[in-house]
């Protein structure tokens, strides 16, 4: 794993973390506990600050970033950031799914209990209200989420990433 200090800043990981040997996480990044960050993973605190709650999973190849002095990325609680996923200078809240490939731009807010579906691309600004699916390109609205959606989804994703993350950590 690469890990960086930049500009005087050093990631900080929660307890119980993961984080794959070649995941690079630079700079003023801070990170809850039970996190995990997968291969080929890159979260840049370079440019603005990442803040990430607990339990959060940023799965193989994705990148989280921000926008030079402008737009940091906070992520809440309990959130999935699928394979390849872009998150960039946006706030996520807890219990978020981010569906792979899917792209989230500067200033967009994904409330709570959201889903964002697999190759979604959600453009600067769109406010995601709590207990919607946003999909296509530009990501829109399709459903409201069931409180079985939320349960079999985004809980069961985020919680079998700690499972999967404490198979890595054995000795």
């Amino acid at each position: 794993m690469i890990i960086k200090t930049i500009k005087g800043k050093t990631p900080v990981f929660g307890g119980d973390c993961f984080v794959a040997e070649n995941a690079v996480v630079v700079g003023d990044v801070v990170m809850g506990d039970e996190c995990s960050i997968w291969y080929n993973a890159v979260l840049r605190g370079d440019v603005h600050f990442i803040k990430m709650g607990n339990k959060v999973n940023v799965q193989d190849g994705a990148v989280i970033h921000c926008t030079y002095k402008k737009s940091p990325t906070t992520i809440g609680n309990n959130v999935s950031i699928g394979h390849n996923a872009i998150v960039h200078g946006c706030t996520v809240k807890d219990n978020v799914l981010i569906g792979m490939g899917s792209v989230i731009m500067d200033d967009c807010v994904v409330e709570s209990n959201s889903i964002i579906a697999a190759g979604a691309v959600v453009t600067k600004g769109t406010h995601v209200p709590s207990g919607t699916v946003f999909a296509g390109m530009p990501a829109k609205k399709i459903k409201d989420i069931s409180p079985e959606l939320s349960a079999d989804e985004i809980d069961r994703i985020a919680n079998s990433y700690v499972k999967y993350a404490s198979w890595f950590k054995e000795k």
